[in-house]
């Protein structure tokens, strides 16, 4: 008995879905005319039943809305929806009814219909009604003309008394496990799609999973590639640098060689006096050396010195200017010590008054023995000029800002 009054209504004899439950939406075809689309439900496109509304506008059934994939959304109450659903003319859908009237009067006629629906099927269940002579509602007769709750007219002429005993509240519970079966069976469906839509997105992971780690492959080859392309470029900045330096050692070479003497004659031009004679007095560049000459084209090597804040004696009161022999490359053919007579001279740009100091080496000096290093310890005059000459404006030793120094190398 039980397990043939748990039916859907879908197995009612004389009964389809559509026309007698309606528990998420009603169908759009009782209306008398197309229902406006802000009537229909968001899912299941029936007439909405109940209307609850989400926080971004969308309408559901009320029934509906509780176990569909949008229950994790915020709704409220439609009212003023509800209102104009209740307002619209309609006309039930059941073969042989003629009944029409508004929607809010619609569930009466439903409540008449599922009634008769279920006390039919109850009757059929106990054998009482054989299933082939079933036929609720007479041809031509509306649900309104049937006797509820009491009785059930059956082919126009019986009456019969469905459920004897029974009460209202054991009705309700029947129809209670008919909606909560038919929830049921679509909750089953949606559970399906949803573990079809898993099993795609757990594919989709896997295959995303192998492109990632192909990614992270080719992240890691790429990343030796750049290393060794760094080892590279550090290499050649390294042999840039190099090259930087061999080319800076060329042109000093080359500078030195432009203006080198191979006479015993050098004068020597120096610029930006001022700056250097600062940097002399803080300390920065105590002094300078000029390019090197000759004294004759495989002669001693030599060179000047200059400390333009003084040295030794003549520190922060006189220029201090002096005479180094270098290393050269003919010093095996020549004889030592170095002896030829050395004279200084401070040009003045006027060409009135020259300044002039000469001495003869010391030949037990170190200075004048053949140097062992690229250069000797440099020997010479420390009080050559007073400072207070060298800046006076009545001389013209230092103009626009450059000084002229000449040393003279007795050759013969």
């Amino acid at each position: 008995m039980a397990e043939k009054t748990t039916r859907g209504l879908q197995d009612v004899p004389g009964s389809s879905p559509d026309e007698n439950e309606f528990p998420f939406g009603y169908p759009t075809n009782i209306c008398e005319d197309v229902p406006d689309q802000k009537y229909l439900c968001s899912n299941c496109n029936n007439i909405l039943k109940k209307a609850l509304q989400t926080l971004c506008g969308h309408r559901y059934c009320s029934a509906l809305f509780f176990y569909l994939t949008v229950f994790t959304f915020q709704a409220f109450g439609d009212a003023a929806i509800n209102k104009e659903i209740s307002e619209l003319k309609v006309h039930c859908a059941t073969l042989g009814c003629s009944w029409s009237g508004i929607m809010k009067n619609f569930e009466v006629c439903l409540k008449a219909q599922l009634k008769a629906s279920l006390c039919t099927a109850a009757k059929a269940a106990n054998g009482s009604i054989p299933h082939s002579e079933l036929n609720v509602n007479g041809a031509g007769k509306s649900i309104s003309d049937l006797q509820i709750p009491g009785g059930l007219e059956i082919n126009g002429d019986l009456e019969v008394d469905c459920f004897p005993g029974s009460s209202v509240s054991e009705d309700e519970s029947v129809l209670q496990q008919l909606v909560r079966e038919k929830v049921i069976s679509e909750l089953e469906n949606k559970l399906h799609v949803f573990e079809n839509i898993v099993s795609v997105l757990n594919k989709e992971v896997e295959t995303s999973n192998l492109e990632i780690t192909a990614f992270r492959r080719q992240s890691e080859l790429d990343q030796n590639i750049i290393r060794g392309l760094e080892l590279k470029v550090n290499k050649l900045h390294r042999c840039l640098t190099q090259k930087d330096a061999g080319l800076s050692s060329l042109h000093k070479s080359l500078l030195f060689s432009e203006q080198a003497s191979y006479d015993g004659v050098f004068l020597w031009k120096i610029t930006d006096v001022g700056r250097k004679l600062q940097d002399s007095v803080t300390g920065r560049t105590v002094s300078l050396y000029s390019p090197a000459f000759y004294t004759a084209k495989y002669g001693y090597k030599v060179c000047l010195r200059v400390y333009l804040n003084g040295d030794g004696t003549g520190k922060g009161t006189h220029v201090s200017l002096f005479f180094v022999v270098m290393k050269g490359d003919y010093d095996a053919l020549l004889p030592w010590p170095f002896r030829h007579k050395v004279t200084f001279m401070l040009l003045d740009q006027n060409n009135r008054e020259h300044i002039i100091d000469a001495f003869r080496p010391d030949l037990t000096s170190a200075s004048f023995q053949r140097p062992v290093n690229d250069m000797n310890v440099a020997s010479g005059c420390p009080m050559f000029l007073p400072l207070s000459k060298l800046q006076s404006p009545k001389y013209a030793y230092v103009k626009e800002d450059t000084l002229f120094l000449k040393c003279i190398i007795e050759t013969n």
